[in-house]
C-alpha cells in the first residue's frame, strides 16, 4: 500500500504517494524531510538521510512527475520536465535512479518553484 505524502515548495503543495517497496519504506521511515533543493535542468534533487543500493525499479526512464531515490548522491529526486540529458520531452536522470513514487498533481508547476530554498516531504 502506497504512503500519501504532501511535497511543500515555496507556495506549492503538491499530493504524492510513496510506493510499497524497500527503498521507499526506507524513506517514509525517515519523514518528515527538509532541505536546500539543488536544481538539474527541471529536476530537484537533495540529500536525504537514507542509504540504499539500487533495486528491482532501478532505470533511466522516468516520466514526468516520478520521484526517485539517486544512490550516488544519497538523494531524492523529483521529476518535472526536462534535463540536461533529455533528447526528447523526458526528463533522464544523471545515473539509474529508484522508483520510489509519484506526484498525482500536475508535477510541472514545479517549474515556478525554482530557486526555492526548502523543500519539505511528509505524510499526510
Amino acid at each position: 500500500m502506497p504512503t500519501h505524502v504532501m511535497i511543500k515548495v515555496a507556495n506549492i503543495t503538491l499530493r504524492a504517494e510513496l510506493f510499497d517497496t524497500a527503498c521507499a519504506k526506507k524513506i517514509v521511515e525517515r519523514l518528515p524531510i527538509e532541505a536546500r533543493p539543488e536544481e538539474w535542468g527541471d529536476e530537484f534533487y537533495f540529500t536525504i538521510p537514507v542509504t540504499d543500493a539500487l533495486d528491482e525499479t532501478a532505470t533511466v526512464k522516468v516520466k514526468v512527475g516520478d520521484i526517485g531515490y539517486w544512490p550516488p548522491g544519497k538523494a531524492m529526486a523529483i521529476f518535472f520536465g526536462k534535463t540536461p540529458m533529455s533528447t526528447g520531452s523526458d526528463p533522464v536522470p544523471a545515473s539509474a535512479v529508484n522508483l520510489v513514487g509519484k506526484i498525482m498533481d500536475d508535477a510541472t508547476v514545479l517549474k515556478n518553484a525554482k530557486g526555492a530554498v526548502k523543500i519539505r516531504i511528509e505524510i499526510v
